[in-house]
């Protein structure tokens, strides 16, 4: 790969005042974000080789706003240009010259799925819905991955994502490899705590014919395979010594060495690794090289686990049921409402993982076209059983959409009144409860 030349960045110029909320979602999508405010009369810089796509924000309709971006529109008419426009007054006769030079228009409040495929016809790379490589969800802790990942994949460094078990590991290593420059180079997945002990050296870095008995041909390791490409090394910390130290060499000079030769072949792999335990504490205790835990820790991911994902806990169990459906011949379409609450209630230990795996099972032995908490089998689930437990996942349910909807609306108490269908007291009552300044989220 060539690493010398610079990375292609997709940029969106936003002439208007974007929420923190919208930051974020444009962050997670991929996109770099500048802001211009029209009525500075600020001139737009950008590099060449970018892919720009300008918006235009008319959610502020005042006079003189309007003339700005009439003025915005002539000066940037080269490039792709989105109108953004509010639920109401789009018809308004000073807006038409700026809708009639836009070829898209998203009517706010802003929707990151509406403006992506706004945004897809003018960049081939758009993740499309915003979810990147089965990256599903809308909740702050995902929109966050999501945008490091843009942020890692364009940089050619290793990669070291920690997390517990069945956070999505190794689909964060194959996302970073799709939206980077190896993504049309081998992606080889690699758990090195599955590799028998006397084969490792000769599974990752090759050997020749008769290097050890049983060794009948030359073969080329996991890392030649991957050449160009990324490897993924899962449970690197049960990586033993010797294969530790041929790794270090890799990372540093980019050469390794066949078992049974002494001449070194030349590699070109990005490595990401990934661990479910403390790195660090392994260094302390002497298991794993301090050397090659600096080299693997440049850029590092954690994964969140699915309890801090309480928001997308049910987007992901209607995408994993959907996706068995699409492939098996099940009654199940959807969940009842005791599903929902148990699915809210778990602590889910196992994460992603688990979900995914109760609700494939839930779908094979639910006889109602609706799963319930007895499909699931989480309705005496020990500790995520007893009144106490439930309220809580309810209080934390009722926090986050309260929130997310809020941040969707630009924090109009009005609009997000409509979309709860209660009333504005009710949402300013709901903010009180759970903490919540519209002040500060402003």
């Amino acid at each position: 790969m060539d690493s010398s030349s610079p990375p292609h960045r997709r940029c969106v110029i936003w002439f208007g005042a974007p929420s923190a909320h919208e930051r974020k979602m444009l962050a997670a999508a991929g996109w770099n974000l500048r802001v211009v405010d029209p009525l500075a009369d600020a001139h737009v810089g950008m590099r060449g080789g970018d892919q720009v796509v300008a918006l235009v924000d008319l959610r502020d309709d005042t006079p003189p706003m309007i003339e700005a971006l009439k003025r915005t529109v002539v000066d940037h008419a080269d490039l792709p240009l989105i109108a953004m426009t509010p639920d109401s007054g789009a018809d308004d006769p000073a807006l038409q010259p700026i809708l009639r030079a836009c070829g898209e228009r998203i009517v706010c409040p802003f929707n990151i799925q509406q403006l992506s495929q706004a945004l897809a016809s003018f960049d081939e790379r758009s993740p499309g819905s915003g979810d990147i490589g089965g990256m599903i969800g809308q909740s702050a802790a995902m929109l966050e991955v999501r945008a490091t990942l843009h942020r890692y994949a364009r940089v050619d460094l290793p990669v070291l994502v920690t997390g517990e078990t069945g956070t999505g590991k190794e689909l964060a290593a194959r996302a970073l490899h799709d939206l980077s420059d190896r993504r049309r180079s081998p992606f080889i997945a690699v758990n090195c705590g599955a590799l028998p002990p006397g084969l490792i050296q000769a599974e990752l870095f090759g050997h020749e014919r008769g290097a050890f008995t049983g060794a009948a041909s030359r073969r080329i390791g996991l890392f030649e395979s991957a050449n160009t490409g990324t490897i993924f090394l899962d449970e690197i910390g049960d990586l033993p010594m010797d294969a530790q130290a041929n790794l270090l060499r890799v990372l540093q000079e980019g050469t390794l060495e066949r078992v049974g030769n002494s001449h070194s072949t030349r590699v070109d792999v990005r490595v990401v690794a990934a661990t479910h335990v403390d790195l660090a504490e392994a260094v302390e205790r002497g298991r794993f090289r301090r050397d090659l835990y600096f080299r693997l820790d440049v850029l590092h991911l954690q994964m969140p686990p699915l309890r801090e994902r309480a928001g997308d806990i049910e987007i992901l169990a209607r995408c994993f049921l959907e996706e068995f459906r699409s492939r098996h011949r099940v009654s199940a379409r959807g969940f009842d409402p005791s599903a929902r609450r148990a699915l809210l209630a778990h602590t889910w230990p196992g994460n992603v993982r688990e979900l995914l795996n109760r609700v494939r099972r839930a779908a094979v032995i639910a006889r109602q076209p609706l799963v319930g908490a007895g499909d699931l089998q989480l309705d005496h689930d020990g500790s995520d059983s007893g009144e106490e437990c439930l309220d809580s996942a309810r209080h934390s349910a009722e926090r986050e959409a309260v929130l997310s909807t809020l941040r969707e609306t630009g924090f109009n108490v009005s609009a997000c009144a409509r979309r709860l269908r209660v009333s504005r007291v009710t949402v300013y009552r709901l903010c009180k409860k759970h903490q919540l300044s519209l002040a500060e989220l402003r």
